[in-house]
């Protein structure tokens, strides 16, 4: 029996203040019990803008000045075919993962499905050649409407690419509010799960709610249970990113008033986490 205790990988996801200056993020990183930080670029966050601006060598400056490191990059606008350039900049700075979506043709199933998987599998193979060369992984999200949205679909991505350069970052808000079946998935995926969103439907993300309701994208206080889901990831014992996540409405804004209040609700959800990873 494995005695070791169960320790979520935690990463901090820099829209999650809006468009707030990484100078004031980064010393964020480490009070919500990571060492790392996932950059977003526009429309949820502008930080990718930010480093572009104030080049690589103040950015790594800043880091450094904090003990945090690049550990994702989320890349949502370059799609998954165009990370190249990315790749090489992750690559300067140790970074071990871009987050991007999929292409391909929406709501499909069954047989179709599978044959649209698989080509779309066969397009990413030289960009996983590439990663792998960069010593990236390609990190595909479920999202709704896409090709890859479905359990099915991310199984079968991960079949048919058999890389650990390619891998799914799982969001169980895009999925059905059913905590057994989202820890069915994290079964299956294995070792292709390379992200975890910590992140549930709630009452969802598009329309203007009132703040308390907008809030329950989080976990702790949606409905979905997480303890499941931290025993399945027990279960394939993993290692990779868990990024505590939702989305604000409007797009772009902190997801509460104050840089202080972010990282405070932040780590609300990341005790809520811990409490089941000690006790599964």
């Amino acid at each position: 029996m494995n005695d070791t205790p169960f320790e979520l990988n935690y990463i901090l996801a820099s829209c999650m203040y809006g468009t707030i200056s990484l100078a004031e993020i980064v010393p964020e990183v480490k009070k919500i019990g990571s060492e790392h930080i996932d950059i977003w670029p526009r429309v949820h966050g502008d930080q990718r803008e930010q480093v572009e601006s104030m080049g690589n060598e103040a950015f790594a400056a800043l880091l450094a000045d904090h003990g945090v490191g690049l550990g994702v990059s989320t890349r949502f606008d370059l799609g998954p075919f165009g990370l190249a350039d990315e790749m090489a900049f992750c690559q300067e700075f140790g970074a071990s993962l871009i987050v991007t979506g999929s292409k391909g043709p929406k709501n499909l199933a069954g047989e179709e499905l599978r044959a649209a998987v698989a080509e779309f599998a066969e397009g990413l193979k030289p960009h996983i050649a590439t990663a792998e060369q960069h010593g990236i992984t390609i990190s595909i999200e479920n999202h709704s409407s896409a090709l890859i949205e479905s359990p099915d679909s991310m199984q079968w991505l991960i079949e048919f690419t058999d890389s650990p350069y390619l891998g799914i970052a799982l969001a169980p808000y895009h999925l059905p509010d059913d905590a057994e079946l989202v820890a069915q998935l994290i079964a299956d995926l294995g070792h292709g799960l390379a992200l975890f969103y910590a992140w549930q439907h709630g009452m969802g993300c598009h329309e203007k709610l009132p703040k308390e309701q907008e809030l329950m994208q989080l976990p702790g206080r949606g409905t979905l249970d997480f303890a499941p889901i931290l025993s399945a990831l027990k279960k394939i014992n993993f290692s990779g990113w868990t990024e505590i996540f939702m989305h604000p409405v409007p797009r772009g804004i902190p997801i509460l008033d104050t840089t202080a209040e972010v990282t405070d609700e932040i780590n609300r959800a990341r005790h809520h986490l811990d409490q089941f990873a000690q006790s599964v």
